[in-house]
């Protein structure tokens, strides 16, 4: 699917998450970790940039990041190409480290950064590699307990919500954070509230597009889905619901299921109605059409000139 251009202005803060490639890891020792601490460092003596919180896992990283005029991308370019040739030379390979485009959700830092935060530093509590969060060595929550100095990490933002007093604030953050041991996974940290992209109301995300010169992107409805598919292959909405299993109709019916299941405006159940199609098959169609797009240019070509055609509808 194309990708969104990110939306940037200064004092925004994102959640960024970066994967190993596959899966594998990106941290070997503990040498890797204070390379990665040395590059961040660096990247904020040269671009101007705050991090709020950090968690080092094995094979992938968190980040609550707060760019200042230098836009994300070019802070996260510098960072993963330096840490990667880091990597290559030192264990001899070659190629990718992480893994595709890294995640980045901008967020309402008054509404959530200070949640962010805590779930950033639980999160080897939540993958059960610790019980207390103090106890994980790679993450910013000990320098927010005074256990450890990290200079280059901004305390001073979440701190303050606790008390203008260090000792106190820090049994406060301190208090919050056990507060949340037992907080699943949350979605919303992953994915955003709207588009993929943002985290927070509408006034936010509007007054965020504004600033960065961009315009929401409102879902495409079910019907504007499937005039689009119809247009596209040459075929009337009564022939794709007909019982034949041409390729071209079948296609066309994976197609639409698949762009169904993407938009947060429509469902497979309102699609299986107009197509007198069941939910279970629609879905499968729409899987298997994904997984052949991975290995057939054409195929995937074909879907995402679709997605930009209901990006414009």
């Amino acid at each position: 699917m194309p990708h969104k251009p990110r939306i940037h202005f200064p004092g925004a803060v994102y959640h960024v998450i970066l994967r190993g490639n596959a899966g594998q890891p990106v941290f070997f020792d503990e040498a890797d970790r204070y390379r990665f601490y040395l590059l961040l460092q660096q990247g904020i003596e040269k671009f101007g940039f705050r991090v709020h919180a950090f968690c080092c896992m094995t094979n992938h990283i968190h980040l609550a990041l707060q760019v200042g005029d230098i836009p994300l991308s070019r802070i996260m370019q510098n960072l993963t190409l330096r840490y990667t040739t880091w990597i290559n030379r030192k264990i001899r390979r070659t190629g990718h480290l992480f893994q595709g485009r890294y995640k980045a959700i901008l967020l309402d830092a008054d509404s959530y950064l200070l949640e962010l935060v805590r779930y950033i530093h639980l999160n080897p509590v939540r993958a059960g590699i610790v019980i207390l969060p103090e106890e994980y060595p790679w993450s910013g929550h000990r320098a927010y307990l005074g256990k450890e100095d990290i200079p280059w990490l901004g305390t001073d933002w979440v701190l303050s919500h606790f008390s203008t007093k260090n000792s106190v604030a820090r049994k406060g953050y301190d208090k919050y954070v056990r507060e949340g041991t037992d907080e699943p996974r949350r979605s919303e940290f992953h994915a955003g509230s709207m588009e993929g992209r943002i985290l927070g109301d509408d006034r936010f995300a509007d007054e965020a597009l504004w600033k960065a010169n961009q315009r929401r992107q409102q879902p495409a409805s079910l019907e504007e889905i499937l005039n689009e598919v119809c247009d596209y292959y040459g075929l009337t909405q009564s022939e794709i619901s007909a019982a034949g299993k041409s390729r071209n109709y079948a296609e066309a019916r994976a197609v639409s299921a698949l762009l169904v299941r993407e938009s947060v405006n429509c469902t497979l159940t309102e699609l299986g109605r107009l197509l007198n199609r069941g939910v279970a098959a629609l879905s499968q169609a729409a899987r298997r059409l994904a997984e052949q797009s991975n290995d057939n240019n054409v195929l995937k070509v074909r879907i995402d000139e679709l997605r930009v055609r209901l990006e414009n509808v």
